[in-house]
């Protein structure tokens, strides 16, 4: 069953957040409250570069789609996730949804775990399949974001807190900070979190190792990243 919904980012829980073991803040989804803990970053490169405005960076003539464009890959994504619900013999539903110019396709109505996986990555590979699907009957390269059970939007608040905590952190005292490493989704977040609580945020590192750090105002102005192919 194919039905249309609005936000999906309501009856989220409280965010979490703990420290890794070394010396970064870690950004599991399971992991324990209150547990920030703040680092020397004095090697921090000042050439690393921050994320994209969204967690994928334009192609270059990429052009704005339109609605029908946008309701047209719902579709066929929505189709591709429920084939795959029938194969696999699990229920749920599925919802429809844009978000400024991305379509949402969700898996609601059940406990869906086994789709999303330790730490989501069953859930970011699933996404790439869904595109891969969408992009072969139309010819376009999709953005559109796929979440399950409402996890994408459950670690949207809490990586939004985990930003603004340590954001605050970092302007208190001064001292820079790495966060685990994330997810291209989780990246966009958290830089989004510290630049609204008036801080900087850089990414460095190569996937699926890429993090982010977390700078005081005053430090070196981000640098935007190239446009790519990829996520950023």
């Amino acid at each position: 069953m194919v039905a249309v919904t609005g936000d999906d980012n309501s009856g989220a829980p409280a965010p979490t957040d703990s420290s890794g073991t070394d010396g970064t803040i870690a950004a599991d989804d399971n992991a324990a409250p209150e547990a920030v803990m703040t680092e020397r970053n004095e090697d921090v490169p000042e050439s690393d570069v921050a994320e994209p405005a969204d967690d994928e960076a334009a192609e270059p003539g990429d052009g704005v789609e339109s609605a029908v464009d946008l309701e047209q890959e719902s579709e066929i994504a929505a189709d591709y996730i429920e084939g795959l619900l029938d194969v696999a013999d699990l229920d749920g539903d599925i919802d429809m949804d844009v978000e400024g110019d991305r379509p949402v396709v969700s898996v609601v109505g059940a406990t869906l775990n086994e789709l999303v996986g330790p730490r989501g990555e069953v859930l970011e590979a699933l996404q790439e399949l869904t595109r891969l699907a969408v992009h072969r009957q139309t010819g376009t390269r999709s953005r559109i974001m796929l979440d399950v059970g409402g996890y994408r939007a459950r670690r949207r608040q809490e990586l939004a807190e985990l930003g603004r905590r340590v954001a605050e952190e970092v302007g208190r005292t001064g001292v820079p900070q790495r966060l685990d490493a994330m997810t291209p989704f989780e990246r966009k977040v958290v830089h989004d979190a510290v630049a609204a609580a008036g801080c900087r945020s850089e990414s460095e590192g190569e996937e699926p190792s890429r993090r982010v750090v977390v700078l005081p105002a005053e430090d070196a102005a981000v640098v935007m990243e190239p446009a790519a192919g990829g996520q950023g």
